[in-house]
Formats: C-alpha cells, sequence, structure tokens
C-alpha cells in the first residue's frame, strides 16, 4: 500500500475496509462483522476501522461507517452520545495528599456510580408539572433537555417511563470511570467516561427494534439483523435522528453535571484553591452526525471512534493503570477524521472474570487509588488492548499533546 498506514480487507463483496490495525490484535468475528457492514448497498467509499476494533452488537465497535440514505441504529449502539470531558486544572502533583483514599471516597459521594438508580426517583409535583426534590445542578441542566424529551415522549410512548432525570449526573457501571490523572508535567487532570445511561439506552434498543420490523416489512434480507437500517425519507428515519441528538446532548450535559461535582468535591477536599478551566474537552464517541467527505454529505456513524478534524481536540484513554492520551487531530480524510476511542477490549468480560487472577490486577492498578476488589476484574488493564500499541497503530490520525497516567479511578 506504499506509504499508507493501514491495511485493507478486499476479500468480499462490497466497499473496501481500511483498517489502522497494525501491531495490533484484530479478532476473526470482528472482522466478519466488518464484512457484513461493507456488504451494504448504501456504505459511502469504504469502512475504516481503528486500531482498538473489537467485537460488538451487530456493527464492529471501533469501526467509522458512512452512508448515504440510510442509518443503522446498531452501529450507533444503545449508549448513545457515550464518551470523554477531561480538564486540566492548575493543580501540581506534589500539592495532593500523599494518601488518595479521602479524595477517591469524596468522588464517589458526590457522583452516583454503580447501579444505583441515580440521585432518587423524580414526579412532578402535582397540578404545576415542576419536578421536586432535584438537586439543583441537575434541575438547572434538565431545564435544557426537557422540552426535546417532552416531544420524544409524544411520540413514542414507550420513552415515558425511563430514568431521565433521575440518572443525569451519574456514573453508571461497566466500562464508565472517573479519574484523576497527572501528565508529564505534574499538571493533575480530572478526566471521566460516560454516556446518556438509561434513557439513551431505552431510545437506542427502541429504534434498534424498530429498524428490524421495518426491514421485515420491505422483506430486506440482511446478513445480520441487527444491522437493521432506517431508509432516508421515512418517518422513522426523521425520528431516530432527532432522537439520537437529543441523547447525545443528554450525554454531553450528564458528563458537564458530573464533571463540576467531581471538582466541587476535590475543591472541599483539598486545602489549597485551583483553577480548572486550563483545558477542557468534551467529545462522543458512540454517534452519529452529518458530515462532508469525497464530495458526498453523509451521515457518519462512529461507534467506539472519536472525530480528529485537523486541530481538534480528543481523549483516548487506557484501561486502568495504563497511560491515557489528550491528542489533537491530524484530519486524515481517509479515516473520515476520525481516530480510537481507546484500548479495546481483547478478552470478553467474562473470560476476564476467568483469566484474571486478583493478584494480578492489584499488581497492574499498583500506584492507583481504585477498587482492587474481583467486581473490576473485567475492568482490568489485561482485559485491553495495549494502548501504546493502539497509539502507534494511529500516528497518521492524531499527534499527543499529553499523556496522563492515573492516581486515583472510580469504577462503577
Amino acid at each position: 500500500m506504499g506509504d499508507a498506514q493501514y491495511d485493507v480487507m478486499n476479500d468480499h463483496p462490497g466497499v473496501p475496509i481500511k483498517c489502522w490495525t497494525r501491531g495490533v490484535p484484530f479478532e476473526a468475528e470482528a472482522r466478519q462483522q466488518l464484512r457484513n457492514i461493507a456488504g451494504l448497498p448504501f456504505i459511502h467509499k469504504w469502512v475504516a476501522v481503528m486500531p482498538d476494533v473489537h467485537l460488538g452488537k451487530g456493527a464492529t465497535i471501533g469501526s467509522v461507517v458512512p452512508t448515504v440514505g440510510a442509518v443503522i441504529p446498531a452501529a450507533v449502539g444503545v449508549d448513545i452520545g457515550c464518551g470523554m470531558m477531561a480538564v486540566k486544572t492548575s493543580l501540581q502533583a506534589s500539592q495532593l495528599p500523599d494518601q488518595l483514599g479521602a479524595m477517591r471516597a469524596a468522588i464517589e459521594t458526590a457522583v452516583p456510580h454503580g447501579r444505583s438508580s441515580g440521585h432518587g426517583r423524580y414526579t412532578p409535583k402535582r397540578d404545576t408539572g415542576a419536578w421536586g426534590d432535584i438537586p439543583r445542578d441537575v434541575a438547572s441542566a434538565w431545564t435544557a433537555l426537557q422540552p426535546g424529551f417532552e416531544r420524544l415522549c409524544a411520540q413514542h410512548r414507550l420513552l415515558k417511563n425511563t430514568n431521565n432525570v433521575n440518572h443525569l449526573g451519574t456514573l453508571g457501571t461497566g466500562n464508565h470511570f472517573i479519574e484523576v490523572c497527572l501528565d508529564e508535567q505534574d499538571y493533575v487532570w480530572i478526566m471521566l467516561h460516560s454516556g446518556s445511561r438509561g434513557v439513551g439506552n431505552r431510545i437506542g434498543t427502541h429504534f434498534i427494534e424498530v429498524a428490524r420490523k421495518d426491514m421485515e416489512h420491505l422483506m430486506i434480507q440482511l446478513p445480520d439483523r441487527d444491522l437493521a437500517y432506517l431508509p432516508e425519507g421515512t418517518e422513522h428515519f426523521a425520528q431516530y435522528l432527532e432522537a439520537v441528538a437529543w441523547a447525545q446532548e443528554f450525554a454531553r450535559i450528564n458528563r458537564e453535571v458530573m464533571m463540576a461535582r467531581v471538582v466541587g468535591a476535590m475543591r472541599r477536599e483539598l486545602p489549597i484553591a485551583f483553577e480548572t478551566h486550563v483545558e477542557a474537552v468534551n467529545c462522543h464517541h458512540n454517534y452519529v452526525s452529518r458530515e462532508h467527505h469525497y464530495g458526498e454529505n453523509l451521515l457518519v456513524t462512529r461507534k467506539g471512534a472519536v472525530r480528529a478534524r485537523l486541530g481538534e481536540m480528543g481523549i483516548i484513554p487506557g484501561s486502568m493503570g495504563a497511560r491515557s492520551f489528550i491528542v489533537r487531530g491530524l484530519g486524515n480524510e481517509e479515516s473520515f477524521h476520525s481516530c480510537s476511542h481507546g484500548a479495546g477490549r481483547v478478552m470478553s468480560r467474562t473470560q476476564a472474570k476467568k483469566e484474571i487472577s486478583l493478584d494480578a490486577h492489584i499488581a497492574a492498578t499498583r500506584g492507583v487509588e481504585c477498587r482492587k476488589d474481583s467486581g473490576v476484574i473485567d475492568e482490568s488493564p489485561a482485559a485491553y488492548k495495549s494502548i501504546d500499541l493502539v497509539m502507534a497503530a494511529q500516528k497518521d490520525l492524531v499527534e499527543i499533546v499529553h499523556t496522563l497516567h492515573q492516581v486515583v479511578c472510580v469504577k462503577g
């Protein structure tokens, strides 16, 4: 391929698959998923594959899917708008306490996490329609989201009973996290990873099923029923784009609410004043957007991928105990201006729980104030690809601006 930094899969009908995966493990099941996607009739030019690629539901995590005239709900996924936020503070490592357990506890208290239902279940006050007993920051943030949510509820009865306002400002479970990190100059950063929570899941699940039923009605045969799509110009297509845009906004605001709470918790815990406006990044990595590439107006779906236009800032986190990166996009058109969203799993959660010992997890997270119990074994570094190999494989997609390492990690 000459000077190209990617490999091309051409062993299938349909468009090519360009893979930025040199030196990175890439399982056969994920390759087949990509072949299935590449064979769809509305894919534009090619599918771009990021180095953190791994098997997903219908569509591969770590893929960029450009389409004309259709959208695949399962390619966006059910954690719509999931992404990262990071802020650089004026704090230096020397200003942190020697023992960070109290700081982790303060963050865990400030931000609901795990399988909790959020801040509590809220109901509208009788007659007024106003929401009662909501934390002030959540109520303020929900003000911008409520009109759009009410429109969605009017269209889709299924959404009416979702956990929405009470999930705003909460972290969730799985690979979602809050971290305090140090950069190469020992400045303190705060970084977090979360998405649209229960309401986004309900929206994604709902429209995946809608698309399946539409395919059955149109008698369209697919290699995988999770690749069911919504054709542009149909009512469901328009409804989905409206719903997914709202969920993406929920996810962005959710991260902002949590970040403010983490900053507040740290300010209460530390005896020194500090600023947090030095640098800030808030980016999705499970979403769809309208973009222009190669002379066409497209819908670009990034499932486990970050937009990396020329000069655009992004975040590529490693796993617990590994390094993370603040990056600047190089505007590589062949990747549709995209890069990886993290390290990418190399083991399923079930496999990780079987193969990674608690002692190995404790050793891998040495020096990080975090959970060191069997409940997070599936998030241990060994369950993920090497972040260093992932970064090396995409050196023509992004440049590294800051290298971070965790000192505190909060998991759901």
